[in-house]
């Protein structure tokens, strides 16, 4: 797949948005952000990188002078922060210091449940909607994270004797706060069987792995991340269990932990497998499991609230992701990631990469303005000459181009969320946490990530000849999405050197883990799945009709459950791009996704390529390069699924009997005539 925006399988194209100065802040801290300039504005919001840039710097380096494991220094973190200080201390901006009241109690709950989907449960009346379709697809933590906030919602408006429109009660059946409706829990319960029995029976390909390993672990030893149950349920079941709990900061690269995905009978499904329908669930449904893992974890999740910013002459710098992303659309409509940001990585990636210290050692401020002034009048006419330019002043603009975007890469929204993954213990539960936020993100902003992230796992790749390690990658970067100057930093006295390294440590785990993080996970799929089936039956939301509605979801899933007895089955898969008719398809236990498509290669070289357009079609030392294909499951209870290769079928047709199969050229691969 190609870093910059031709899709790929993996799916992911180049795309992105912060802007720097200051947002390390604790998970402990309340309130919405406040907006405000740089260091000479009488908020103060520089008080961090004040304070932080030059005692931290001293005690920082005799702290890493004795640091036995690994020597992993701090020091490119505060020189990097005193960096960031420097280019823009000459560049003045209006203070537009906002003071926001604190919430009120079930306001914070009013808009959770907005933001998860389910704003109608506490709307003036009943109206037909799919919240119904979507509660019965959560799991049990999940439910009690929206009956949680719910029940506090509902105590705050009795509190103000306003008497709620729609009482929480009457839609769950609640007899006592936090306790779920019989009927929701009972199905609940049911689903929650029914997915453990379905797991059992579909064995990963991984033998002798249990469905919830024991969290102690041994270091250099490779782990299952499991994605089958959700991460919620994982941690609620390890709670119960009592387990010893580990808190491991990494403090030896060479001991990074492997973790390993178990691909279930329905192979792994990576985030660009979905269709654009699908992939607008899953944030929803990622941000009600996150909520639910961090209440079992016992932390409390909190958002800022958007920042705004006035509007900018500027075409490439200090831009809006969106904005960029339309200019670069008009030129080339299927452009991910902004060019600017392609331009950047590209010209580092041919003469960068060997360079000493690149990223580290910052080029000329004077260059890197004049660099971006020219840039900015220059770029879209396609007459800059990037070999002129030094890399270690494309590297500062790289960094500069970060810091300059009007929101967080990571948004103002998350960025808190994504700084409190390092007050949460288990190595993999934080990886979990990563994963849905990851997944939450908008899209421009995840596809940019992503591109940054393989840049920079290509530089560490590169240490012998760079001396950059990937700690060094970190710490040099983490300053550059964590500091926003557009929110309000507040930072308690004694833990900037806590909090620097665990933002380091976040960007570290993002570039090493990022194949792992750009997952979705299985039960997040099965829950679109879900969602998909009841949607289509148009269920009215009626608080009396509750019973009725979870009693047809029952029977109906019954009746679909009778199909897994079948041994074998003929399908059609179609290839109207290389065929005139279909290919007639045995399945049985042992078929998977690429014993099609290497039987349709077969296929097309036993019958002379009859094939309708040749140009759609690769010709490998007169054969077909099957590698070359990709097998989609394409309606039923999905929109669009491209599959793994070692999907296997026959269980694929139990769970989506009326789905059909496309073969399709794999979009990543050049056409060849």
């Amino acid at each position: 797949m190609d870093r910059f925006g031709k899709h790929s399988k993996s799916g992911f194209v180049r795309t992105r948005i912060p802007r720097p100065q200051v947002a390390l802040q604790p998970i402990q801290s309340s309130g919405y952000a406040d907006v405000c300039s740089i260091r000479n504005c009488p908020c103060k919001m520089s008080r961090f990188a004040r304070k932080c840039s030059l005692e931290p710097l001293q005690s920082e380096r005799r702290h890493s002078r004795s640091d036995s494991a690994g020597n992993l220094s701090m020091d490119t973190f505060w020189l990097e922060v005193e960096s960031i200080k420097e280019s823009t201390e000459s560049e003045p901006e209006e203070c537009s210091f906002t003071d926001v009241k604190p919430q009120e109690e079930g306001e914070a709950e009013a808009e959770w449940l907005q933001d998860a989907g389910l704003s109608d449960l506490i709307a003036d009346c009943a109206t037909e909607n799919g919240n119904i379709v979507l509660l019965s697809t959560l799991t049990k933590t999940q439910a009690a994270a929206v009956q949680r906030r719910l029940d506090t919602y509902t105590r705050s408006r009795r509190k103000k004797n306003k008497q709620p429109v729609r009482d929480v009660r009457d839609i769950f059946g609640v007899v006592g706060s936090g306790e779920t409706a019989p009927e929701l829990a009972s199905e609940i319960d049911r689903l929650q069987h029914r997915s453990t029995s379905s797991n059992n029976n579909q064995k990963s390909d991984t033998t002798g792995v249990p469905d919830f390993p024991s969290p102690l672990r041994g270091s250099g030893q490779e782990e299952i991340f499991s994605t089958e149950i959700a991460y919620s349920e994982q941690a609620a079941i390890l709670l119960k269990g009592s387990f010893p709990r580990e808190s491991r900061r990494i403090k030896d690269e060479s001991s990074l932990t492997k973790f390993k995905i178990p691909k279930g009978r329905l192979g792994v499904t990576r985030i660009g497998d979905l269709s654009p329908q699908d992939m607008k669930k899953i944030p929803t449904l990622a941000f009600i499991e996150l909520t639910a893992l961090c209440d079992v974890l016992g932390l409390e999740l909190k958002r800022n609230k958007a920042v705004k910013w006035k509007a900018t002459e500027n075409r490439l710098f200090g831009v809006p992701l969106a904005t960029l992303l339309e200019n670069d659309q008009k030129l080339f409509p299927n452009t991910k990631v902004p060019l600017i940001l392609q331009a950047l990585l590209s010209c580092l990636e041919k003469k960068g990469l060997d360079t000493e210290g690149i990223l580290r050692v910052s080029g000329s401020q004077t260059r890197i303005k004049s660099l971006e002034r020219r840039l900015e009048s220059t770029f879209y006419s396609g007459i800059f000459q990037w070999d002129e330019v030094h890399q270690n002043d494309v590297s500062g603009l790289l960094k500069r181009f970060i810091r300059e975007l009007p929101a967080p890469l990571l948004t103002a929204e998350y960025l808190p969320a994504f700084a409190a993954v390092q007050n949460i213990p288990d190595l993999k539960q934080r990886l979990q946490a990563l994963n849905l936020l990851i997944l939450i993100l908008p899209e421009p902003n995840r596809n940019t990530l992503k591109a940054l992230l393989e840049f920079l796992r290509l530089v560490a790749s590169r240490e012998k000849k760079n001396k950059m390690s990937l700690w060094n990658v970190s710490t040099v970067i983490a300053p550059n999405l964590f500091m926003h100057k557009g929110l309000r930093n507040k930072i308690p006295e004694g833990k900037e050197k806590q909090l620097a390294e665990g933002a380091a440590d976040i960007v570290r785990m993002m570039i090493h883990y990022q194949d792992l993080l750009w997952t979705i996970s299985s039960f997040l799929v099965t829950q679109v799945r879900k969602l998909n089936e009841s949607s289509s039956r148009k269920y009215q939301f009626y608080d009396r009709r509750i019973k009725n509605l979870l009693r047809k979801i029952h029977t109906d899933k019954e009746k679909t459950e009778k199909n897994h007895a079948e041994p074998s089955k003929v399908v059609k898969v179609q290839a109207s791009l290389f065929l005139k008719d279909s290919l007639e398809v045995h399945l049985n236990n042992g078929t998977k996704a690429a014993d099609v498509l290497r039987q349709f290669q077969k296929h097309l070289c036993q019958n002379g390529w009859s094939i309708v357009n040749t140009v759609n079609l690769i010709k490998c030392g007169g054969s077909v390069d099957s590698m070359n294909l990709l097998l989609y499951e394409v309606g039923g209870n999905i929109n669009e699924h491209c599959l793994d290769p070692d999907t296997y079928l026959l269980d694929l047709y139990h769970v989506n009997p009326h789905a059909e199969w496309i073969i399709r050229q794999n979009p990543s691969f050049p056409r060849k005539l």
